[in-house]
């Protein structure tokens, strides 16, 4: 899909029609490239270029944790703590430029990450189920 207009197209169609787990497993996707790249882009000294990823990853933090509904879940607030420890780490790795940082911030993130993508399926399995039943 090398048509920018058909990429964007397809992502925005993609986003749409995902339910709200996958929305939510999209988000921490993301989040993992973005931190991928920064980490990149500081190894080989692009400064500019870290700066840009390690800012969306903070704007992906600051949705996932506005999103929490505190009152409907009781480790809404643990997450919530912990996405603030993160978008700290991560401006602070944004302003020393430090790979390493990130690299920690991606091995917090990912855990969770996969996390959500197995309840979202399991999620998602079930919804079928009951559809069938």
């Amino acid at each position: 899909m090398n048509n920018p207009s058909m990429r964007a197209r397809y992502i925005a169609d993609a986003v749409a029609t995902a339910s709200p787990g996958k929305l939510l497993v999209m988000l921490y996707d993301r989040l993992v490239l973005d931190l991928v790249k920064a980490e990149e882009a500081l190894g080989t000294g692009d400064r500019e270029n870290a700066s840009q990823q390690l800012m969306h990853a903070q704007d992906i933090v600051i949705e996932l944790r506005s999103s929490l509904k505190m009152d409907v879940w009781d480790g809404a607030t643990g997450l919530a703590d912990l996405y603030g420890f993160l978008l700290t780490q991560l401006i602070q790795a944004n302003v020393r430029c430090d790979a390493a940082l990130v690299a920690s911030c991606r091995a917090l993130i990912e855990p969770l990450r996969d996390a959500w993508r197995t309840a979202a399926a399991e999620a998602g399995t079930l919804a079928s189920a009951a559809r069938v039943a």
